[in-house]
């Protein structure tokens, strides 16, 4: 079974060529024009052991948003497109993940039904040229396309970088657990169907 996906995304704020593949290596070749949020995607690739290439033309004179939120979209839909009908995976996962003084935990549930609650906690306005809140609009946008359940919250921190990356990083281990095929030949759920 191929767990891939490929995602073309154009609008007049962006133009988005992405390729996904579930069952990869953690190779990242994203190129959104924003540093930190290609260092987020990047690591969110390389913990969940998913291959990512991404390339966004957003209109950054404008500001951020757009591109940070339809980068997100394409990657819940790919995750989405992916995943097919659910079949055989674990479904659920969850994960802390720490870097240096801060510390992160993310809950994932494949269940279909869209959801975040992200709490990230920071004080910045800004890290590098991503918007603070759209570091917690990335993970939601992404949740709420992969029809997945999300809760992340950062414990422990001082350094706004250290608590969004740990954030990643733990929402990566966590969706790297639920992605997991487990051997299981149906869908797992009481209800029959995700």
């Amino acid at each position: 079974m191929s767990r891939t996906a490929t995602v073309s995304r154009k609008t007049r704020e962006t133009t988005i060529t992405l390729a996904l593949r579930l069952d990869g290596e953690g190779r990242a070749s994203v190129s959104t024009g924003i540093g930190f949020l290609d260092h987020l995607l990047s690591a969110v690739a390389c913990h969940a052991r998913i291959d990512l290439e991404l390339s966004c033309e957003g209109d950054l004179h404008v500001d951020d948003h757009h591109t940070a939120e339809d980068c997100a979209i394409a990657i819940g839909t790919a995750i989405d497109q992916a995943l097919g009908a659910r079949t055989g995976i674990a479904r659920f996962g969850s994960a802390y993940a720490p870097l240096d003084e801060a510390l992160a935990r993310a809950v994932v549930d494949l269940s279909g039904r869209p959801f975040a609650r992200v709490r990230l906690g920071l004080r910045r306005e800004r890290i590098g040229a991503l918007a603070a809140e759209n570091a917690t609009h990335v993970l939601a946008s992404i949740a709420t396309n992969a029809r997945m359940t999300l809760h992340v919250d950062v414990a422990e921190g001082d350094n706004d970088h250290h608590r969004a990356e740990a954030a990643f990083k733990a929402f990566a281990l966590a969706l790297r657990q639920a992605v997991a095929l487990d051997g299981a030949a149906g869908v797992p759920s009481t209800k029959g169907s995700l």
